[in-house]
């Protein structure tokens, strides 16, 4: 069995989310990376399910050289091989959409094994889309499903895969059954995902990470572009001071009475 878990470098955020000064992107510059809580998901099923069954599982991102740092993190998770599709796909400094992410994607993989399950995250942490899953199935001419939180796989007749998989629906599950090979969209819940051993740090340290240089002209762009970025406001409950001691007491009888309580 060959596994592909395509991953996707996003900012280590916190309580706060900075913003660019033109308020088009995240400021990252005083911010770590790591992979969306989705993908890890999808890391850890892939290496269960080859744990089970036998095979080896294929992690593969699109960006920076420096991406190799969360393909790193997948190898210490358990994956056994990755591929940096490195490529500045977007237009100008802006992240690429996800046609061209898609697109990278598939020439990335245009020389690895087929495979008989490509796992994604439902949708990156970041941009939050939840496209490019069913992208990648149609560029490579595959079923896909989204929105996962449950998947089971079995042998079929032929040598094939018989695959099993469930998501929460209004009122219940949606079950679903389908062969492989199929690109499946899992969300966090499916499962825990283990934490990276010492050895296996180490052991993903010194893998060697194959790097691929998409053709530019075979990487299509929908158009989608950032129009820009802003924060919420900031609904939480404010406290009103009522005064203090015994001379509370006039206004804290006032909100009770407003209340129907006195």
């Amino acid at each position: 069995m060959h596994i592909v878990v395509c991953v996707k470098r996003v900012p280590a955020l916190g309580a706060q989310v900075p913003l660019t000064d033109d308020g088009l992107a995240v400021d990252t510059r005083h911010l770590g990376f790591t992979i969306g809580p989705h993908e890890e998901c999808a890391i850890e099923e892939a290496v269960r399910l080859v744990a089970a069954y036998g095979g080896t599982v294929t992690v593969v991102t699109v960006g920076p050289p420096d991406a190799a740092e969360q393909l790193r993190y997948a190898l210490a998770m358990g994956a056994d091989r990755a591929v940096l599709v490195d490529a500045a796909v977007g237009a100008g400094d802006t992240e690429s959409d996800p046609q061209e992410t898609a697109d990278a994607l598939r020439q990335g993989l245009a020389d690895e094994p087929a495979p008989d399950l490509v796992l994604v995250g439902d949708s990156s942490a970041d941009a939050g889309h939840g496209q490019v899953g069913i992208r990648l199935a149609t560029a490579l001419g595959l079923p896909a499903i989204g929105g996962i939180k449950g998947l089971d796989v079995a042998p079929a007749g032929s040598g094939g895969l018989r695959v099993r998989a469930s998501r929460e629906a209004d009122g219940g599950v949606e079950v679903f059954g389908l062969d492989a090979p199929a690109v499946i969209a899992v969300k966090e819940g499916l499962n825990l995902p283990r934490y990276p051993t010492l050895p296996g740090r180490l052991k993903a340290k010194k893998a060697e990470l194959r790097t691929v240089h998409p053709d530019p002209a075979a990487v299509r762009s929908h158009g989608l572009r950032t129009v820009g970025l802003r924060m919420p406001e900031d609904r939480r409950a404010s406290a009103i001071p009522l005064g203090r001691g015994a001379d509370a007491a006039p206004a804290v009888v006032d909100v009770l009475a407003r209340l129907g309580k006195v």
